[in-house]
């Protein structure tokens, strides 16, 4: 009897297991990076806490967002990839196709940039730039090896420990600066002083990555879940996720709007570095500057592993059966996702020389596409009954905030796209 206990006890706890929260993991690591920090700090500099709320109302978006496509994933068994040229028309693949190798290149060379950047922080030479490179590279063959050899099952625990050190070493910066609580739970009660709108957009569009939100579904189809269950479990993933996210978010706010930020590009996160050694001391600068390196390598990690993964849908959809369909395919070790894991390794390795600075607009402007089209599709595919099924249909709270995403994040697609043509 008790052994019979111990198995049923077993089996509850199981769900509990690192398996379960893999793909919490890697969404977690991929949708923090460079980026992400940034744009924090430099809205905390700007606006200052009056902005926290924006940090929450960009994480609601963004959870909306992913339980949509894990929705439409566990209801029809196919990727939203698949949904798309199933159900949209096979024109969009090309569409897909032409934008993933604009954000491969472009992502490519802004993370393993500021993985160099991160490291030449760590380890400060006289040649800012030369060392940079020198890291970027190293970094970037490093996530090659890491990826080619271990896949998913290995990415997940090694971002684990890179996802505990960045939110353990930027929350305990925020923490150490000594937060007035009142005024910043005031700050999370959502307002607009004058100036503040444009961080209040930029934060709701930057918080919880992009492409990552597509990439989530080939980690689900990796603990093979499906149907209600696995939408239940998927919301654990989201919760826990977006958690960490959000108390990132608001910690980097706070960071930026007690320091003194200036600069373009990953080697102002350098500049914020040496300003906590004079407000907290050298601990205060080496946690800030873990947090920052431990970020971006996670960034570049979990998009190492998961990006190939689109391509790889791509190319089989191309032949007529996709991941989805493909039943127990390791598809870590297929050719087309292994040409693509080389091909994201070392081609934007070429953009190293390019300002950081506009590799990380190009990004922005990228991402800020993307975001409309999924919520746009989304609310088409979720809403269709014959599609979906009753039991799956998008309820009217989630098609509200869905509306509302396309709209705020079509004006983030036109505010970006406005600032590079007027520069």
């Amino acid at each position: 009897m008790l052994a019979g206990r111990g198995k049923t006890l077993n089996r509850r706890t199981k769900t509990f297991q690192w398996p379960a929260i893999g793909p919490a993991i890697l969404l977690t690591a991929t949708s923090v990076g460079a980026g992400d920090i940034l744009t924090g700090s430099l809205a905390g500099a700007e606006a200052g806490i009056s902005v926290l709320w924006a940090v929450p109302a960009g994480v609601a978006l963004k959870w909306t967002l992913n339980e949509g496509i894990a929705r439409w994933q566990m209801a029809t068994r196919t990727t939203l990839l698949e949904g798309w040229i199933t159900r949209l028309g096979r024109w969009i693949q090309w569409v897909f196709l032409a934008y993933l190798l604009l954000f491969t290149l472009v992502v490519g060379g802004m993370l393993s940039s500021a993985c160099g950047v991160a490291a030449a922080g760590l380890l400060p030479n006289a040649d800012l730039d030369r060392t940079r490179d020198q890291w970027g590279v190293i970094h970037s063959l490093a996530g090659l090896v890491l990826v080619w050899s271990g896949g998913y099952q290995l990415l997940k625990r090694v971002l684990a420990v890179c996802v505990g050190a960045m939110f353990g070493a930027v929350t305990l910066t925020a923490f150490l600066l000594s937060p007035d609580w009142g005024a910043m739970a005031a700050g999370l009660v959502p307002s607009l002083p004058d100036g503040s709108a444009g961080w209040v957009v930029g934060l709701v569009g930057a918080v919880g990555g992009t492409v990552s939100l597509v990439s989530y579904g080939y980690w689900i189809r990796e603990e093979r879940r499906s149907g209600v269950e696995g939408l239940r479990a998927c919301r654990v993933d989201l919760v826990l996720s977006y958690v960490v996210i959000g108390i990132f978010g608001i910690a980097v706010v706070y960071i930026g709007s007690r320091v003194p930020v200036q600069g373009k590009g990953a080697a102002m996160a350098l500049m914020m570095a040496d300003q906590l050694a004079v407000a907290l001391g050298p601990a205060g600068k080496w946690a800030f500057l873990v947090g920052f390196w431990a970020a971006v390598f996670a960034a570049l990690l979990g998009v190492w592993q998961s990006i190939p993964y689109l391509f790889t849908d791509f190319y089989w959809l191309r032949g007529g059966r996709g991941i989805a369909d493909r039943g127990d395919v390791d598809v870590e070790r297929s050719r087309p996702y292994r040409f693509y894991l080389v091909f994201i390794a070392t081609v934007p390795l070429f953009l190293l020389h390019w300002p950081v600075e506009e590799l990380q607009l190009a990004f922005g402007i990228v991402g800020a596409t993307l975001l409309p089209i999924l919520a746009l599709t989304l609310l088409i595919m979720n809403n269709r009954r014959v599609w979906v099924g009753q039991t799956f249909r998008s309820g009217l709270a989630t098609n509200v905030v869905l509306g509302l995403a396309l709209a705020v994040f079509v004006y983030l697609g036109v505010r970006e796209i406005a600032q590079v043509l007027s520069r």
